[in-house]
């Protein structure tokens, strides 16, 4: 079944890259196995397709929702450099990766139609390896450098082979790494917010000494003073962390609509938020509570 013109010349300007970042990608039968990833609708290309260079793609959901809304996308054609692909197959939606980008705006070709149709290459530029299970990826990883060497035929190590171990260790440093960064600026913002508070205590400390030696004079015990300024000081923090949680809830609904990812607010982060004010408020606060608490009564009501 062919396209309309209409969507024939959008398919044309996907595939030609130019408003959209989407991969052509060229790939053995054995690619959905490889990256465990499954066929939605229809069938994987074979590897007669391969042989044959035939003009075959399986395409990614994201280009299913952009070109073939209303319409079942197997078997119509999608145009790729001026050549018509027959679709085949649509694989399943597997979102977005660790780098922010869209896995499923993909086209998947053989990959001898990719090098002699797309890119007029004469050599295979990157090779995927599933090994058996975690625990043979060294020694896989091992093999394919021996061999590739062996094949190569090189003093030097002309190329790279990487496991999946090593693009997640990277990815966690750098988790880590951010995590660090954010915990530092957090612990700054704290810092700032905090004296603030024992600011704000002391001032209304001072101001209010005659009121404090009035309570004293009628039977107030020190313990008293101090929890009344410890209470006023973590409703101040309080505050502030309903604010936050507030301002947390709207950012992560503007990045939401924004950025088109799902940003999700945890009852366990805002438990943690107001744990962490009200422990900021007894911290900051402990200090002009008790030095209200240990005010000499006539001292106090001397105060002008």
């Amino acid at each position: 079944m062919a396209v309309s013109p209409e969507v024939r010349d959008r398919a044309q300007i996907l595939a030609n890259g130019l408003n959209w970042n989407t991969q052509i990608q060229g790939e053995s039968p054995d690619y959905p196995q490889i990256r465990d990833w499954n066929i939605a609708n229809g069938v994987m290309f074979t590897d007669g397709d391969v042989r044959s260079l035939a003009k075959v793609a399986v395409i990614g959901k994201t280009i299913v929702d952009q070109l073939f809304v209303n319409d079942d996308p197997v078997g119509q054609t999608l145009i790729i450099r001026n050549i018509p692909f027959k679709i085949v197959g649509v694989m399943e939606a597997k979102g977005f990766n660790l780098f922010g980008q869209d896995q499923d705006d993909v086209v998947i070709i053989p990959y001898t139609s990719h090098m002699r149709r797309i890119t007029k290459r004469t050599f295979v530029n990157s090779i995927m390896v599933q090994a058996a299970s975690k625990e043979t990826i060294n020694s896989v990883q091992a093999d394919i450098t021996t061999l590739l060497r062996d094949r190569h035929k090189s003093a030097e190590q002309d190329f790279t082979v990487r496991s999946q171990l090593e693009l997640m260790q990277m990815a966690t440093s750098t988790a880590k790494i951010m995590s660090v960064l954010l915990a530092a600026i957090a612990s700054v913002s704290l810092l700032v917010g905090g004296i603030g508070i024992m600011n704000i205590m002391l001032v209304s400390v001072t101001e209010r000494t005659r009121e404090i030696g009035i309570r004293i004079a009628v039977g107030a015990q020190p313990q008293d003073i101090l929890l009344q300024f410890l209470i006023e000081a973590i409703t101040l923090s309080l505050f502030g962390g309903i604010i936050g949680v507030l301002a947390g809830f709207g950012a992560a609904r503007i990045a939401s609509v924004v950025a088109g990812f799902t940003a999700v607010v945890t009852p366990g982060s805002v438990i943690l938020a107001f744990s962490v004010s009200a422990a900021i408020g007894i911290f900051f606060g402990f200090y002009p509570a008790r030095r209200a608490a240990a005010m000499d009564p006539i001292e106090a009501l001397r105060y002008e």
